[in-house]
């Protein structure tokens, strides 16, 4: 199940443009800020840095990721921005997290929004654990969070924007330190590329999860349907239509990097950026198809209660049509005439019983022969 966010804009209205002002979801824990250091043949970690310390990191490695945990601090997103010459309407677009993936190239740097789609960390804030346990979901399935990240890609230095601490960036972290592949031999822009890479591949991930919660409910809109397994649905066509809102303008946003020239983005790192690209499309078409399938099985769950509805019809109708002549034999004989000769007979009774006897089973062997039972 996905967490959805409310968003509440009205104290936004009325603003200048490029009025950095936060929009999403509160966050009370302080801002962190972490740097990597690398060249060809060294990377350099430095943790919990402060705002001050950043802004006096001299910047002499071939590149510097920057990444910021936490875009509720206005005024510490306020001042980043403006050591590194980034544009008020960016910084707008950082702190507002509803925004539509994007990319905006500005004078020496490009500006990326995308959203980071991963399993629930058990270790993230005290406030993000409380609202997973305010959701109602089936305790089998695993809350997926949706995070905006913004990434300001310079010359030399890569600045990542996130809502939360934790991301799905660990492994580029590690190749980082071990030196492995050829990471720390390119550019800021290659870094850039890594990350959405790292994102569009848990895009995978989570499509998998949502395609176990798929298999169980076709056996079940087969087999046994109930109205629970609606609720079931509904819940997963939602999350759908909620990904595909976050995946599709993904895909625009891969297509302007790998196809648009731009000074920011070299000729080799562009041809990765196709190929994630490529990967974008997939990911899209396996939405596409898990929303055929999330829509077939409610189509299926109504086919099954029809099919259940008709068979109980079934089953009335023919009880119905074999009472029918029983019915009016009894109707004819409890009728009040005097001038009945039935009425005089000693075995009027039973031949009557018979009668009917004989006129049921008659009729459930016509209905047997032609199949209709």
């Amino acid at each position: 199940m996905i967490k959805r966010k409310l968003f509440t804009r009205a104290h936004k209205a009325g603003l200048a443009p490029g009025t950095p002002v936060h929009i999403g979801e509160k966050n009370e824990q302080p801002v962190k800020i972490s740097v990597i250091e690398y060249g060809v043949d060294n990377c350099a970690l430095h943790k919990q840095l402060s705002l001050d310390e950043l802004l006096a990191l001299p910047r002499n490695s071939a590149v510097t990721w920057i990444n910021i945990d936490g875009v509720h601090n206005v005024s510490t997103v306020t001042r980043i921005c403006e050591q590194f010459g980034i544009h008020t309407l960016v910084q707008e677009d950082i702190v507002n997290t509803d925004q539509r993936p994007k990319v905006d190239e500005y004078d020496g740097y490009l500006f990326v929004v995308l959203k980071m789609l991963r399993r629930h960390d058990s270790t993230s804030t005290t406030q993000r654990s409380t609202v997973r346990a305010q959701q109602r979901h089936a305790p089998d399935e695993q809350l997926i969070e949706v995070e905006q990240v913004s990434l300001v890609i310079m010359d030399r230095v890569v600045i990542c924007f996130q809502e939360f601490m934790g991301d799905v960036f660990d492994p580029i972290r590690a190749r980082l330190h071990a030196g492995k592949g050829s990471i720390r031999r390119r550019g800021a822009d290659y870094l850039g590329y890594c990350l959405l890479d790292a994102i569009v591949d848990h895009y995978y991930i989570l499509l998998e999860q949502i395609e176990t919660r798929i298999e169980p409910i076709e056996e079940i809109v087969v087999v046994n349907p109930t109205p629970d397994v609606v609720v079931q649905i509904q819940s997963l066509k939602r999350d759908l239509l909620y990904l595909r809102r976050s995946l599709w303008p993904t895909r625009e946003m891969v297509y302007r990097l790998s196809r648009e020239d731009s000074s920011i983005i070299d000729s080799d790192t562009r041809l990765f950026l196709r190929d994630l690209y490529d990967h974008v499309i997939h990911v899209i078409e396996i939405l596409d198809g898990l929303q055929e399938l999330a829509s077939g099985s409610m189509d299926i769950y109504l086919s099954s209660i029809s099919n259940r509805m008709n068979s109980i019809m079934k089953v009335l109708t023919i009880i119905s049509t074999i009472f029918i002549p029983l019915t009016f034999v009894a109707g004819i004989y409890g009728m009040n005439f005097i001038h009945m000769p039935e009425l005089a007979w000693p075995w009027a009774y039973p031949a009557t019983l018979g009668v009917m006897a004989l006129t049921a089973l008659g009729m459930l062997r016509f209905f047997r022969s032609k199949r209709w039972i």
